[in-house]
């Protein structure tokens, strides 16, 4: 893509070469397959960029990178494409921005996309446009994945599932994907950066640029950072549910088990054979008033108990709570 124009051209890579060695103000956007580069055919030897600090460019596999290379800068940028991570490799000066990256990637679709709008004055201006772009993929998944966790949060309260634990899993996973790929990322930047703006030659319009830049990616890593806060308050959230539930049942299983306790208590008393028992107690009136008789006062006095209590209609409410549901 040449600027400031913003005329779009797809061509081979010996014509990108050329016009990268005699062009300004270009952009050069390199899609590789899945499959490598043959061994000895560099992609920086391709395109003409004869540095030995660029023998990485367009290898896969390579972690995120952050660093200036005498008259160029180097980046590797994470970005998130379809959940998953995804790697673009870009190489900037002052006359064109290389970027690389395996299989179609929507970020230089959007980046391209904003220059009729933003029409950036050089090659650094497009390169922050690049970064930011990179930034608003983790932001637009964090975002996403905040109003999951919330409405997954108000369905739990709503009616719990077993299945929402797995769902929320896969948002607590999302969030530490995104925390752990982005920080890196930001911290090696940051650093890169600031050492570079503490350069008496580093122009006020780029300062502007780097600041911009790192007060977006604060601003990122904040929403994540929410999304993580959310994902532990949901589980926690999902632990209640379930400790009132098991609440409830162990409140319903000790009343049952306080109203039937005289009756075990009076099996295992006529149960023994002691001479008192054996002697004395021989009438059946005694024998019903005692092992009735006391069952049956014993069970209205619990009853009326929980009547004044309130502790039956407590049960009984949350009974009805959990059939609404």
């Amino acid at each position: 893509m040449s600027m400031p124009d913003g005329a779009m051209t797809r061509t081979r890579v010996s014509e990108a070469r050329e016009r990268l060695a005699t062009s300004s103000f270009l952009l050069v956007d390199v899609e590789l397959s899945e499959k490598s580069l043959p061994v000895g055919q560099p992609l920086a030897h391709l395109l003409g960029l004869e540095h030995a600090d660029l023998a990485w460019l367009g290898r896969e596999g390579e972690s995120v990178r952050a660093e200036f290379l005498g008259d160029s800068a180097a980046f590797v940028v994470p970005a998130i494409e379809a959940g998953q991570v995804i790697h673009v490799h870009a190489v900037v000066t002052e006359r064109y921005l290389v970027t690389v990256h395996r299989g179609a990637a929507r970020l230089i679709a959007s980046l391209a996309a904003r220059f009729p709008n933003e029409r950036p004055p050089d090659a650094v201006a497009m390169l922050f446009l690049l970064l930011d772009e990179a930034l608003e993929t983790y932001r637009g998944s964090a975002v996403q994945a905040l109003l999951d966790v919330e409405d997954l949060e108000d369905e739990m309260f709503r009616r719990r599932q077993p299945e929402q634990v797995y769902r929320l899993t896969r948002l607590r996973r999302t969030a530490a994907l995104l925390h752990h790929t982005l920080l890196p990322y930001h911290r090696v930047t940051e650093e890169t950066v600031t050492r570079r703006m503490m350069s008496g030659s580093f122009p006020e319009e780029r300062q502007r640029l780097v600041r911009e830049y790192q007060r977006t990616a604060r601003l990122v890593l904040t929403d994540i950072e929410s999304l993580q806060e959310a994902a532990r308050r949901a589980f926690g959230s999902y632990s209640s549910l379930v400790s009132a539930d098991q609440n409830g049942v162990i409140n319903r299983l000790a009343i049952v088990s306080t109203i039937f306790l005289p009756l075990t208590f009076l099996t295992g008393f006529f149960g023994m054979n002691f001479a008192y028992l054996t002697d004395e107690i021989e009438s059946g009136a005694v024998f019903w008033l005692l092992a009735v008789g006391l069952q049956v006062a014993f069970l209205a006095i619990a009853l009326y108990t929980l009547h004044r209590t309130g502790l039956w209609r407590r049960l009984r409410d949350d009974d009805g709570h959990v059939d609404d549901e």
